[in-house]
């Protein structure tokens, strides 16, 4: 099969039209054709109905219902929110920012079209501080909606208030964890807030509140134009549609390719990304970016779906593939893996604050050769005591991936371990030599020299 045959695109349909940022261009592709109809045709219950009968999932990491999460927002006169998480801040992740750029009008109806959902009458999109471009372009692309009456007191004429705003946030991970963004989006320092309550009950400014990651909320101009059931006609099971995957590491060809769930990751790594460079062989591989745990080889031959990847004791999560070839020490990757963590955890909570540090200065150690295998038991048992016990997933994003590399990976640790001893001993023994040869030196070079 040819790399284009392995790709089903439906998000990314129309992503080679030139000017697409550009309302003008993007209604002459049939956009805004379906805001219109979810406002103007159909009532909030058939809305919410078609986008939870499609079996759209969160695209975001969670996997989640969307059309569930849509229905748990209360009924009632008061504001009602939704956000639209476009931080984006997952390690190998860069779909989000492909559609925001190229397709920004999009991600806008699709906004519209969840606020409908949820009777959300204010909606934001948070994005990453780092992403100016696509922030200025979707200030633009807002700005066009609301001259449109696409926006506003009165969506398309219909009496119906949506409201949006695009909010920059300050470059921090922890942001993207949904309710840190809500703090963040309140003006207030990004921490993982206690639940329940839940956003749903009591989300921003307390209100009732829907949040969706950008792709997510980029499906639902598309099922509310084809229909719940052309849209399960994609995928299997219950992981319906395409997927934008993002492809990075040791790989010839990176980078974003929409497929359809339920082909293979090996049709993914090796079909479309063209495998790791000549001469190597894939060691492991994370499925669904820095956060989820590492596979083997044979896993390649899995069902790229959500079902398959939790199976195989990983997650799909955001839909990030990273590639690590036999020419990566995998003391490498978790070493650098634990050093972003530390630095992005807000410190709010013990198990991520304290583990996280602990993790790195353990690895240091089996880096440097200072360790014993017994350290690395204890690097494990780390991890162990992290999982589950933070506010948010931030102490797990980093738990589970070095969890899942020590347990398939132990041997290479213990022969890092004593491949560094050695360099260390070496180095010992041979300074002595050096610094008495230097001495002669300065002393044959007689006085007024150094």
């Amino acid at each position: 099969m040819t790399a284009e045959s392995l790709e089903t695109r439906v998000l990314t349909a129309n992503l080679d039209v030139a000017d697409l940022h550009r309302i003008d261009v993007y209604e002459s592709t049939g956009g805004y054709a379906s805001a219109r109809k979810a406002v103007l045709e159909l009532s909030q219950e058939q809305v919410l109905s078609e986008l939870e009968s499609s079996g759209l999932r969160g695209r975001g990491g969670a996997g989640f219902s969307m059309g569930k999460k849509a229905s748990f927002i209360p009924k009632g006169s008061m504001d009602k929110y939704l956000c639209c998480n476009a931080d984006e801040s997952e390690p190998g992740t860069f779909k989000d920012r492909l559609l925001m750029q190229r397709n920004p009008h999009l991600l806008v109806e699709g906004v519209i079209i969840g606020a409908i959902a949820a009777g959300a009458n204010r909606a934001f999109i948070f994005i990453r501080g780092e992403y100016a471009l696509q922030a200025d372009i979707l200030d633009a692309a807002v700005e066009e909606a609301y001259a449109k009456g696409y926006l506003g007191e009165s969506v398309f004429g219909s009496g119906v208030q949506v409201e949006l705003v695009v909010h920059r946030g300050e470059g921090a991970y922890i942001c993207g964890e949904e309710s840190a963004l809500l703090d963040a989006l309140e003006g207030k320092r990004g921490n993982p807030r206690l639940k329940p309550p839940f956003p749903a009950n009591q989300g921003l400014y307390q209100g009732p509140t829907l949040i969706n990651n950008v792709e997510t909320l980029c499906n639902t101009p598309i099922i509310i134009e084809k229909g719940a059931e052309w849209y399960r006609r994609h995928g299997v099971g219950n992981s319906t549609g395409t997927k934008l995957v993002s492809v990075s590491g040791n790989v010839r060809r990176p980078g974003n390719y929409e497929i359809e769930l339920g082909i293979t990751a090996r049709e993914i790594v090796y079909g479309l990304a063209g495998g790791p460079p000549e001469g190597h062989e894939i060691k492991c591989w994370f499925p669904g970016g820095s956060s989820a745990p590492v596979l083997l080889p044979e896993d390649l031959d899995r069902p790229y779906t959500f079902e398959s990847m939790a199976e195989a004791g990983s997650m799909l999560g955001s839909g990030a593939i990273i590639v690590v070839d036999d020419s990566i020490p995998i003391v490498d990757v978790a070493l650098r893996l634990a050093k972003f963590y530390r630095h992005e955890s807000c410190g709010k909570c013990v198990p991520c604050r304290e583990g996280t540090n602990w993790t790195v200065k353990m690895l240091e150690r089996i880096d440097a050769g200072e360790a014993t295998p017994m350290d690395i038991e204890i690097v494990a048992s780390v991890q162990q005591n992290i999982i589950g016990n933070c506010l948010c997933v931030l102490g797990d994003s980093m738990a589970m991936p070095i969890g899942s590399m020590i347990a398939h990976f132990r041997p290479e640790f213990e022969a890092h371990i004593e491949a560094a001893r050695e360099r260390a001993e070496h180095d010992l023994l041979a300074a002595p030599v050096e610094s008495a040869e230097n001495l002669a030196a300065s002393a044959h070079a007689g006085p007024g020299v150094g």
